[in-house]
């Protein structure tokens, strides 16, 4: 991961929600504002993110946006081993952190709740809605979008902070092995 620049958060806000008005589904509109920390391509990141616009594939669950912080927390702070119940715990523990100050930046996570659609019974077609202005008109997405840029962001922002050198995450591997985290669960409810 790349920390060795200061991080602007309402340039990365700009940049995912731009990404979203170009078409960009929430998730990946997020995810590709933080390509050149994350040391990864455009096209791997919008591969990987594709099927979470929507709310999942347009099942209106957890919002894409909300999805692009889980990713953006596998890089900051990584599960690489599967029995190491300390990456487990302080990556969890991210999310629940970036995840909670969007709940209480939006009131909800869930895309349902946040556009103001009521309970289905019948799935949603799978075909995505086309772009048009009635279609940014009604929505909060591109806000929900440069909302959740900006809480990842803030949390890389404060990590440069901590760590003047830029290393991944602020921990050393000394830290990971022993089983201490710097970061406790967050209560979400």
């Amino acid at each position: 991961m790349n920390l060795k620049a200061k991080i602007d958060i309402e340039e990365r806000a700009l940049r995912a929600k731009q990404n979203f008005l170009d078409g960009y589904n929430c998730c990946q509109a997020v995810m590709l504002a933080f390509c050149d920390v994350f040391e990864t391509d455009e096209q791997t990141v919008a591969t990987i993110a594709s099927g979470f616009g929507g709310g999942m594939a347009r099942m209106r669950e957890v919002c894409g946006t909300v999805s692009a912080m889980g990713m953006a927390a596998g890089f900051i702070s990584p599960v690489t081993r599967p029995k190491n119940m300390a990456e487990r715990t302080a990556n969890y523990a991210l999310v629940q952190e970036l995840a909670g100050e969007f709940r209480k930046e939006n009131g909800s996570i869930v895309c349902a709740e946040l556009l103001g659609l009521r309970p289905k019974r019948e799935p949603e077609s799978p075909a995505p809605s086309e772009r048009t202005e009635e279609y940014y008109r009604k929505r909060p997405c591109p806000e929900l979008v440069a909302c959740s840029a900006r809480i990842i962001a803030r949390k890389l922002s404060e990590m440069t902070l901590a760590s003047p050198d830029g290393d991944s995450a602020g921990h050393d591997q000394a830290d990971q092995d022993s089983g201490t985290t710097a970061q406790q669960p967050v209560d979400v409810r």
